[in-house]
């Protein structure tokens, strides 16, 4: 009775492990879906603002009706944003499924600083700058090099902030390269990144600290060079000065994003744009 019982037994539980194993699988790769397809709008904002400024620069007014049924198909392709599904596996192997698609966006990010040299952008220079360079620095030199920091939390978290403030802000620009304003979205826009810029810097911090012992350990970037010259670089006290120069910078743009905001969203300039 008793080994009948058991034999009776080994199936269903190993049934049972089966089942949970695979809808662990189904539910990883949906959330890999998610964050694929929440880059994929973020790649096609930053792409399709890019291509627009340029041509809008160099052709002049273009036919708003195209334009405006482009900006439409975006605003209805960025909603999978708020369907991006935190667990362990997702937030695990963010950087693995999407290392690549963000890697690329941050490239292209540097076409803004030429749309501003140029004058399509009418953004302040310098602050644009320094928010490019501390995405550049922290994923290409932080995160790319070092695997352990790839698979860290803090990584998808990273990721979310910078699609979520990016969608918003290249759909309002766009939108105006057109003459088009819709002020709950330009309150959106001016608003929003006020509130997850600092979190963004918090979360940039983070990273850096947390991959601080593997630069220690595997000497990364480290120089050391020989005689007559008897200098070294030790890569870890430079990421200590750069989060100090980072906290910085925050404060400096947070600054300067309260005076665009106040500029945008000023009474004179709300009835321009509803006029």
């Amino acid at each position: 009775m008793v080994a009948n019982a058991s034999n009776t037994g080994t199936p269903m539980l190993f049934s049972t492990s089966c089942l949970c194993v695979k809808a662990a699988n189904i539910h990883r790769v949906g959330c890999l879906f998610s964050s694929l397809n929440l880059c994929f709008c973020y790649l096609s904002a930053k792409v399709w603002y890019s291509v627009n400024s340029i041509f809008y620069c160099l052709q002049g007014q273009q036919s708003k009706s195209k334009l405006s049924s482009w900006s439409g198909l975006l605003l209805y392709n960025c909603p999978p944003i708020f369907l991006f599904t935190f667990s362990v596996d997702s937030l695990a192997d963010t950087f693995y499924s999407i290392g690549l698609v963000m890697r690329l966006c941050q490239l292209l990010s540097v076409l803004e600083i030429l749309h501003i040299l140029i004058g399509i952008d009418k953004s302040r220079f310098f602050p644009r700058f320094l928010q490019i360079t501390e995405r550049i620095i922290v994923l290409f030199v932080v995160i790319n090099s070092q695997e352990e920091v790839q698979g860290k939390y803090i990584v998808c978290v990273l990721f979310f902030l910078w699609n979520l403030l990016d969608v918003v802000r290249y759909t309002y620009n766009m939108l105006a390269r057109t003459g088009i304003y819709y002020l709950p979205l330009t309150w959106l826009n001016f608003s929003l990144c006020i509130l997850l810029y600092p979190l963004s810097v918090l979360a940039k911090a983070f990273a850096i600290y947390v991959s601080l012992p593997y630069f220690e350990t595997f000497g990364t970037y480290s120089i050391k060079l020989p005689l007559p010259f008897a200098f070294s670089i030790y890569f870890p006290y430079v990421l200590k000065m750069y989060l100090l120069v980072l906290f910085i910078g925050m404060c400096f743009i947070t600054q300067n994003l309260f005076s665009e905001r106040k500029a945008h969203l000023g009474t004179g300039n709300i009835k321009k744009k509803r006029s």
